[in-house]
């Protein structure tokens, strides 16, 4: 039963979190906040909901290693397997803003994360605030940027026709139901897959914070593992590259960040190695993209990718 509630709490979350995304966006819409904002923050924000959920609740029930082991998990999960999968059925291409931008935001992410648990067993209260506001920071500044790209290039901005469907705005009804059922679908599951997870280890006789790295982060990037394969199939290989890093950045900023600054966040079995494992794929990636696949992620690289993550999980358990 306790697989059979997690595969329940997993569903919640996925479902609270498409709720909570769809009702922010109408509001969003109600109020004509412009698109590529709401997609930089609202639609960012929802895709990182499962890792934020099961996070926050982890360190409300005290257990900081899950905490941090999902997101440490998480970003390993992305990198090394979601873009190696992605990378086998189609060369992955880096455009000039992950090279320029997303990677290097990554890399200064994870080196933010190495600083910050390499002196001490614990995120505390202030570095968890110094995590959240740069998150804060850069997304302001990518708004900043987006706008002043719109201004210099107003073409480039897609006008509505005629022949152009428009989107039937939810009903206003609607609208609080949605946010109230997703926050109570992420809250709901996020309690339930805490308890799951942690009975799982116990059966297991493993630590909360393996489980935490490998199913528990595994289970909460199903959503970017799925978006990422179909931006692929479908031929739009940067967008599943940009999915990944989005992701990976959010990860550390905002969800530890966010965690760490309501409750100091401790280490217990998650290891250095935990760490350095997800600050070497980073750095890998971007010399990648720099060196050996010149501006793209081979099918070799991928099998690579793969292959060390698949590694990495046999060592753990």
């Amino acid at each position: 039963m306790v697989y059979v509630t997690l595969i329940l709490a997993f569903v919640l979350i996925i479902v609270g979190a498409m709720l909570l995304t769809d009702g922010s966006v109408a509001v969003a819409e109600r109020f004509k906040v412009p698109e590529f904002i709401v997609g930089l923050t609202i639609v960012a924000v929802g895709t990182s909901m499962p890792e934020l959920t099961v996070s926050f609740m982890s360190a409300l029930a005290g257990k900081g290693d899950m905490a941090i082991g999902n997101v440490v998990g998480s970003n390993a999960f992305n990198t090394l397997f979601i873009l190696g999968v992605c990378a086998i059925c189609s060369p992955l291409t880096f455009t000039k803003s992950n090279i320029r931008r997303d990677i290097p935001i990554c890399i200064l992410a994870t080196l933010a994360l190495l600083v910050v648990t390499l002196f001490n067993e614990d995120i505390n209260r202030l570095e968890g605030c110094i995590l959240l506001l740069g998150y804060i920071v850069m997304v302001v500044l990518m708004i900043r940027a987006e706008k002043r790209a719109m201004k210099l290039n107003p073409q480039a901005q897609p006008e509505a026709t005629s022949d152009t469907p428009t989107k039937k705005p939810m009903p206003i009804w609607r609208i609080p139901i949605w946010i109230i059922a997703g926050f109570a679908g992420l809250i709901w599951g996020g309690d339930l897959f805490v308890e799951s997870a942690s009975a799982i280890a116990r059966s297991w006789g493993v630590s909360e914070a393996v489980i935490a790295i490998t199913l528990v982060a595994g289970g909460t990037s199903m959503p970017e593992l799925a978006s990422s394969l179909v931006s692929v199939l479908k031929g739009n290989t940067s967008l599943a590259m940009g999915n990944v890093l989005g992701s990976n950045i959010a990860n550390i900023l905002l969800i530890l960040g966010a965690c760490s600054t309501v409750t100091p966040l401790t280490m217990g079995d998650v290891a250095m190695t935990d760490i350095y494992i997800v600050v070497a794929s980073t750095f890998v990636l971007m010399l990648s993209a720099l060196v050996i696949g010149r501006d793209k992620l081979t099918r070799i690289e991928g099998l690579l990718f793969v292959a060390c993550y698949v590694a990495y999980v046999y060592t753990l358990i």
